[in-house]
């Protein structure tokens, strides 16, 4: 008995594991998949794209469609809060940046070092903070009418006790 064999080509499958289609830079992404691969929720998506941080393109049904390149921007985001950045400085830093590609490694280059001087300032703050509540332990009064990490710069304070400013009016 002979079996003939016919080769089929261009068949797809269905199973998760399969070869996918090889995706460009320009091809779009979903909302959902912009998450998943930011290890983010939807929400967050759509919220920055809300705060103008990522740009999306709306289908003929009103889909957003996302551009390869905002899985970049968003990585910035995150690094952003994670830093401590907030939100509208990000937004000024963004609004140097063109639209229509991911941040360029001179582009992170020059965010990174304005907020490389930022943190430099919060850690000297810090110190500062350290050092004045070592000082307050060490001197141990604790007293609001002279302590300065408990009531610092307290200009009012000579003006007499109690609620010198009411409502905004001296």
């Amino acid at each position: 008995m002979r079996v003939n064999l016919e080769l089929q080509v261009n068949l797809k499958s269905s199973w998760e594991g399969a070869v996918q289609e090889r995706r460009t830079p320009q091809d779009l992404l979903t909302v959902g998949e912009v998450a998943k691969r930011a290890g983010i929720a939807t929400s967050a998506v759509r919220f920055y794209e809300e705060q103008g941080l990522i740009t999306a393109e709306r289908t003929a049904g009103n889909q957003r469609r996302y551009p390869r390149y905002v899985l970049r921007r968003i990585g910035v985001i995150l690094a952003a809060r994670r830093f401590g950045i907030p939100l509208a400085e990000l937004t000024e830093v963004f609004a140097k940046l063109p639209d229509d590609r991911m941040p360029s490694k001179s582009d992170w280059r020059r965010i990174s070092n304005s907020w490389r001087e930022r943190l430099e300032e919060r850690r000297r703050e810090l110190q500062q903070l350290e050092d004045e509540l070592v000082g307050c332990i060490g001197c141990g009064c604790l007293s609001l009418n002279t302590c300065n990490v408990l009531n610092p710069g307290d200009q009012l304070g000579e003006e007499g006790v109690g609620p010198v400013r009411l409502g905004g009016v001296r």
